[in-house]
């Protein structure tokens, strides 16, 4: 594999290292752009490549840096989930529009072009050939079929084959990235921990195939599901199927949240972790769990300057979770290697962001602490508020979802004979609760039963502490406060909660405003919403995800 691709963004050459996502490439040519010209011909270039773009109630768009996309509304936009969730990193990528920029590797040859130089020519966006509205779906039969490749999901896969099952992983994560979900991702090549070595290793022994940077859209009829990839799609017959589709973060709205440098946590790492450059730039990393730790030990390691660390949870709360770590040897060795890696970084505990200000990108955080706030100048905000289960594919399928989270049985097996449930998605645990979970799916899979109940007791203990963790960052009522009338709350649609506040169900909030109704789907708004007005999602229906036209036409 070569070191360094080169491609073309808006026109401008740039060399990323191989393995970097398109976002990385993007990136990199804004900073590049943004450092070399003078001040003048930025602004000069922005209003030609956006055309006039002036809004009354937000003033001109100008200043292309770490911008990838204008709203509705007219405001930039550049990533925020960083895990293909949030669509705010969508560009035009060799003529394709809506693309992912986040979720695709870099390439030689490749031509991205941002929304913003788009603009000059919307031509750009119709340079498919008729007959790409054909379908071709290649299609694929297998005994067991694994949708994620996390740890739940790699541990479901090892188990099933290991019982002499044929097994298929399904994994929305591109290739060279994936397996390993988000917390291992990149992690095959140079395991980040012991544990994450032994899994690839077991991993190798056995015969798994692999369909990476796939993303399941429908289920045509029983026993099938639909698949989209970048250049095509798959049909996916299967006897058991075992979802293990993770989590993503929770996201609050609040005054500045849709500036650019405002991320997800996890987002930023995720991003970092694909080439995106965070070396000497200064991050806030605020929200609430332990991921804020982890997050900031990664940035800090790759260069980034953590300002403090700001978690929701009270110091009451965190001592108790403390005490909960006796009896968790792993987590505790994590917890001093975090603190040591973080030596001199302010901790704040009962602190939060209210405010994110700059004018077309992120140049300072307001926080509260108590009575008291301030503000901290910074380049991004790391922010993401806990976790919540990935349940939209689950849902489709009609498996029973009760307070977030998909139910299962013994052998974690959903309402759905056929269909079992691991890892996140059945309720926040963590690592070593996702991995016991996959395992007894995969065995529960490949019909091995006696196996899989010697596992109980060991999945019994981390559930008893996955209690803990989730009493520990559950939120607290002041963050109900943190939007103000004209805060966005949907991002694809541009709702405010002004808006919102008129309307009395998620339904009503989607018919009169359109929340929801953008490319996300309510992944980012719903879980707000659900937060601020206690609103809950009533239906999924296909697609689960935006897909291309062609692939529609399933017969």
């Amino acid at each position: 594999m070569p070191e360094n691709v080169t491609l073309q963004v808006n026109g401008e050459s740039v060399s990323v290292p191989a393995g970097s996502m398109v976002s990385t490439a993007i990136a990199i040519a804004q900073a590049s752009f943004s450092s070399t010209k003078p001040h003048e011909e930025n602004t000069k270039k922005a209003e030609n490549v956006s055309g006039s773009l002036r809004d009354s109630s937000r003033g001109v768009v100008e200043g292309t840096a770490l911008a990838f996309r204008r709203s509705v509304t007219g405001e930039a936009r550049a990533p925020l989930c960083g895990m293909g969730i949030c669509f705010e990193c969508r560009v035009t990528i060799n003529g394709q529009p809506h693309s992912r920029s986040c979720q695709i590797p870099a390439a030689n040859g490749q031509n991205v072009v941002t929304e913003w130089e788009r603009m000059k020519d919307e031509c750009g966006m119709m340079t498919f050939h008729p007959s790409s509205f054909i379908l071709h779906p290649s299609s694929v039969e297998t005994e067991v079929l694994v949708i994620g490749a996390g740890p739940a999901g790699i541990a479901a896969a090892i188990r099933a084959a290991e019982g002499g099952k044929q097994v298929c992983v399904v994994d929305d994560n591109p290739a060279p990235a994936s397996p390993g979900g988000q917390i291992w991702r990149g992690d095959q090549a140079r395991p980040s921990s012991a544990e994450a070595k032994e899994w690839f290793e077991r991993l190798k022994r056995v015969n798994v195939s692999f369909i990476h940077g796939a993303r399941i859209f429908a289920q045509p009829e029983a026993g099938c599901l639909l698949a989209e990839t970048t250049d095509g799609s798959y049909e996916l017959r299967f006897e058991k199927l075992v979802l293990a589709t993770g989590a993503r973060e929770r996201f609050l709205p609040f005054p500045g949240w849709t500036l650019p440098g405002v991320m997800g946590a996890g987002g930023l790492q995720a991003l970092a972790k694909s080439g995106f450059p965070v070396a000497g730039k200064r991050v806030v990393v605020a929200g609430s769990g332990p991921l804020l730790m982890a997050v900031a030990a990664y940035l800090r390691k790759h260069g980034a300057e953590i300002v403090l660390i700001a978690e929701q949870a009270s110091w009451s709360r965190l001592i108790r979770f403390g005490s909960a770590l006796f009896g968790q040897p792993s987590k505790i060795s994590q917890a001093i290697n975090f603190k040591k890696q973080l030596a001199g970084v302010h901790y704040l505990p009962g602190c939060w962001p209210i405010t994110a200000k700059g004018k077309y990108k992120l140049e300072a955080v307001t926080l509260r602490r108590g009575d008291k706030t301030w503000d901290v100048d910074c380049d991004y905000l790391a922010c993401g508020f806990y976790l919540l289960p990935n349940t939209e594919l689950a849902g489709l399928l009609g498996c029973e979802v009760k307070n977030g989270a998909v139910s299962v049985n013994e052998f974690q097996q959903t309402s759905l004979s056929n269909v079992y449930c691991a890892g996140e998605t059945t309720g926040i645990g963590g690592l070593e609760l996702s991995l016991v979970e996959g395992q007894i799916a995969g065995l529960a899979a490949a019909s091995y039963e006696n196996v899989a109940r010697r596992l109980f007791a060991e999945r019994a203990k981390q559930q008893r502490f996955a209690e803990v963790l989730n009493r520990t960052f559950a939120l607290r009522e002041e963050l109900r406060a943190l939007p103000t009338a004209d805060t966005l709350v949907c991002r694809c649609e541009d709702v405010s909660f002004e808006r919102l506040q008129k309307q009395g169900s998620w339904r009503e909030a989607k018919l009169q405003m359109r929340c929801g109704m953008g490319p996300c789907q309510g992944r980012i708004c719903g879980a707000a919403t659900e937060f601020l007005f206690g609103w809950g999602m009533e239906s999924v229906r296909p697609p689960v995800f935006p897909v291309r036209l062609e692939n529609l036409t399933y017969p």
